[in-house]
């Protein structure tokens, strides 16, 4: 399938993809129309069809396209690896998987190929996958840095610290000023249940970068300190790049039903649904696909972008406002919402002690909260950062809380969050009252 000299189509082809790549569909649309009636068999005019219809919004078409592109094709790596691609876009993550792998066999030492299949390992959360490419790329491109650093992360998520560790100290001795080395190896001895020996690297962290939250941040866990809460900075970053196939990875890879459960819980309180919802941080949505439109409004406040524009897409929601749980709270006036919840929420905005007296003053009377936690040990302090970078709360300490600012009923339930690991992440939720 090179193109040489004498290709009849090169000149189309290569016009229409950079029309493409320039949102000209139309014109792009043209001169995908001269190429076939040059070659209606050309399986690569499909393929440029195929990623203009999906820019168009036409999913369907584009599916069409594509496989018909590899019908004609059955071998050609850059046809079939534009098939996978689009299936991991559209989180149909099997499908995408076999066809990556088909394609890694045929052309197992380009480096556009590699690149791919790795990308579409990562949004299939298939990480042993993404491992086992990463080392073949390596194999091929010794020694460098992108690859060694995606190595070393997946091997910490996937809880093998020791070779993580040995990449990360390597790529900081031979790069001393990279930012990306010495911020992975940080979170790589926080994973690792060994924050105090990456002291040195959020030292120059700091140095290199003073102002740079996150890395306060990491400087503080490196020095035994607990903060109050993670940086928006950090938090935004992290979902941002997760809020295409967020869904899929929380409700289908780790069985997250808690806005399912929440809206039956508030539904039947609000049979009539004449309620206003504060959502804090709503991410993509969840909360609002169960709820369905309200005859009041529903708020959506998240710091994440990428995260309110999945979200957005769901027509649920009346309003939204990226900011943080903290100071979205702070903001609200008194009394304006019957409902407010955070789900999975501060496993990373972390500290309760301001909030819970915020979200009693901005609830109406007779209004509910339901907040959602990771469980602490009863014997330890009131809240702990574990070594997955997410907080933890005491049973015990939320109680009295609530209790303490003048919730007129408060109710604990032990849950099961979600999974990890194939493991159930052990929780609970708080679910109080306000006086009327």
């Amino acid at each position: 399938m090179s193109a040489t000299a004498t290709d009849p189509n090169l000149q189309h082809l290569t016009k229409a993809r950079k029309q493409i790549a320039q949102g000209d569909l139309k014109n792009a649309a043209l001169t995908l129309n001269k190429a076939n009636a040059q070659w209606p068999q050309d399986p690569r005019v499909f393929m440029l069809g195929g990623l203009l219809a999906e820019k168009a919004g036409n999913v369907q078409g584009a599916f069409d396209a594509m496989r018909k592109s590899v019908s004609l094709a059955p071998d050609w790596g850059p046809g079939l690896l534009e098939l996978a691609m689009l299936l991991a876009r559209h989180n149909q993550f099997p499908e995408a998987i076999e066809s990556a792998e088909k394609v890694a066999v045929l052309e197992p030492k380009n480096l556009q190929v590699l690149a791919g299949v790795i990308d579409i390992a990562h949004r299939a959360i298939h990480l042993e996958m993404a491992v086992r490419h990463l080392r073949r790329g390596l194999s091929l491109v010794h020694g460098d840095i992108t690859l060694r650093r995606l190595l070393a992360s997946d091997l910490s998520d996937l809880g093998q610290h020791a070779e993580s560790l040995e990449i990360w100290d390597e790529l900081v001795k031979e790069y001393p000023t990279d930012l990306e080395s010495l911020a992975g190896r940080v979170k790589a001895y926080i994973a690792a249940g060994k924050p105090v020996c990456a002291k040195d690297s959020a030292c120059t962290l700091l140095e290199l970068a003073p102002n740079d939250r996150t890395y306060q941040y990491y400087s503080k866990l490196t020095n035994g300190e607990t903060p109050d809460q993670q940086p928006v900075e950090l938090t935004s970053k992290i979902f941002d790049n997760l809020a295409e196939f967020y869904d899929w990875r929380m409700v289908r890879g780790l069985k997250y039903q808690l806005p399912k459960q929440v809206s039956r819980l508030i539904l039947d309180r609000h049979p009539d649904r004449k309620i206003n919802v504060l959502d804090l941080g709503c991410g993509t949505g969840l909360l609002g696909v169960f709820l369905g439109r309200l005859d009041g409004s529903l708020m959506g406040v998240d710091p994440s972008t990428k995260m309110i524009e999945q979200a957005a897409r769901h027509n649920v929601y009346d309003r939204f406002h990226t900011v943080n749980l903290h100071d979205a709270l702070r903001e609200t006036p008194d009394e304006l919402y019957q409902v407010i919840t955070a789900l999975d929420v501060f496993i990373y905005a972390g500290d309760v002690k301001q909030a819970i007296p915020n979200v009693h003053r901005v609830l109406t009377p007779g209004g509910i909260m339901v907040l959602s936690f990771e469980t602490a040990l009863e014997q330890g302090p009131d809240m702990v950062l574990q070594s997955n970078g997410r907080y933890a709360h005491k049973r015990s300490h939320l109680q009295a809380l609530c209790q303490s600012v003048g919730f007129a009923s408060v109710k604990i339930e032990d849950i099961v969050l979600r999974e990890e690991n194939h493991q159930p992440v052990d929780g609970f939720i708080v679910i109080a009252c306000k006086a009327v």
